[in-house]
């Protein structure tokens, strides 16, 4: 590696790499990869043979050449980058260099019937996975499109493969129906079915659909409503709670107590986005609340840096976050 001064006062430095292909992998088709990292550092890269030559200053090359070797180290392992990929590593190793990034994403959760490796994108996320794995509850808090609910549903259905449990049960409250399920249309599953349409969604995506149709007539992998928990105790099962912040208070009191022997349970939620009538407390915030500091229950804290959709959801993130904040300061109401 050759580091010199140029004429301008910008740093110039060159980085050889032994195997061709795997540059080539690297970069990116037409060079796509590097142009990402050249927009969200601020330096420019060309390439030469197995030469890539970096210019900026000092900072913007230490960070661009620690990702890059980093990068190369993940694809030399069979990781096949893609351009969120690239996006994600930039955003962790700019916020901490410490962070290694085979520690993240080649700690691979499960590969789904698509031959898709799931893993961590985001370092929040690689301790998500790390807290299921060691506590029984873990309550997921967050903004949509933090992986919340995917990841739990693929370590789940990983636990079911490995005959860790004996069933998935996917639960979510159906709040817009509330009482008056029983005036909706239809036979009961077409009452709740577009409530728990998201969940079928993440399980189709990792499980082949006739499998999962299989699966679920035997009950191996249940889908249903929080209100059909009530008075049932799940032993060796994986429980998911999904949009828990529609759960009212009651609702997860329940939802908790029906936890059995052998069994996990993880409870996903943004707390910013409640759907609950006026005057009905959020049994995801009041248990966050209460079970602070008991031991075998995790919290993982989610935030907008963990977004793996498109980038734009970010930043719609941050506008809604901010109106929210200023409007509860204005009212006096405590922040989380």
């Amino acid at each position: 590696m050759e580091k010199k001064k140029s004429d301008n006062s910008l740093l110039t430095k060159k980085i050889n790499f032994s195997e061709h292909e795997y540059l080539n992998i690297l970069c990116g088709q037409q060079n796509s990869h590097i142009k990402i990292i050249e927009k969200r550092i601020g330096l420019s890269i060309s390439s030469r043979g197995t030469e890539l030559i970096l210019r900026g200053n000092d900072w913007e090359i230490e960070l661009a050449e620690s990702l890059i070797m980093q990068l190369y180290e993940l694809v030399k392992n069979g990781f096949p980058l893609y351009p969120t990929d690239i996006e994600h590593a930039v955003r962790i190793v700019s916020k901490d260099r410490s962070v290694k990034l085979k520690d993240i994403f080649l700690d691979s959760v499960y590969v789904s019937s698509k031959k898709r490796v799931i893993t961590a994108r985001t370092a929040t996320q690689k301790e998500y996975i790390e807290n299921i794995r060691n506590f029984d509850i873990v309550f997921a808090i967050g903004p949509a499109g933090t992986g919340k609910t995917y990841l739990a549903m693929a370590m789940a259905v990983a636990a079911l493969i490995k005959k860790e449990v004996r069933r998935i049960v996917l639960a979510r409250p159906a709040v817009e129906a509330g009482e008056r399920l029983g005036f909706l249309p239809g036979d009961l599953s077409e009452k709740v079915n577009p409530y728990l349409r998201p969940l079928y969604d993440a399980l189709h995506d990792m499980v082949d659909f006739d499998d999962a149709s299989d699966l679920m007539e035997k009950g191996v992998i249940e889908v249903a409503p929080l209100a059909f928990m009530r008075g049932r105790t799940l032993n060796d099962s994986f429980v998911i709670l999904d949009e828990a912040q529609n759960a009212t208070a009651e609702q997860m009191k329940m939802f908790l107590t029906r936890l059995g022997f052998s069994s996990k349970a993880v409870i996903t939620g943004d707390i910013t986005q409640t759907d609950l009538p006026a005057g009905k407390d959020s049994g995801l915030v009041e248990a966050l609340e209460l079970l602070k500091g008991i031991k075998g229950i995790n919290f993982t804290y989610f935030s907008r840096d963990d977004v793996v959709r498109h980038p734009l959801v970010q930043k719609i993130i941050d506008a809604y976050d901010k109106k929210d904040k200023q409007r509860d300061i204005s009212n006096g109401k405590r922040t989380f």
